[in-house]
């Protein structure tokens, strides 16, 4: 499991565990438990890529940033780090 600290998110910690390029599985730390236990469902199974494509860029209460974002940063930064 990679654990990731968000940044300006009610989320305290995003886990996540990437295999083959296939997010595996993801948990977040606090924050809107039901949505972010939606979010999760929704993208295991992806590939990386796809997450990334599809929740990069999505802001929560105008702060510039949200849940769904921050893990898309995580699992970019995931990926630069295995380049």
């Amino acid at each position: 499991m990679v654990s990731f600290i968000p940044l300006g998110v009610c989320s305290k910690q995003i886990s996540f565990e990437v295999e083959n390029n296939t997010v595996k599985r993801v948990q977040f730390t606090a924050g809107c438990p039901g949505n972010l236990e939606a979010i999760s469902k929704l993208v295991e199974g992806m590939s990386v890529q796809d997450v990334i494509k599809r929740l990069k860029g999505i802001n929560c209460s105008n702060k510039g940033t949200s849940c769904p974002d921050q893990l898309a940063c995580a699992l970019e930064k995931t990926i630069s780090a295995n380049t």
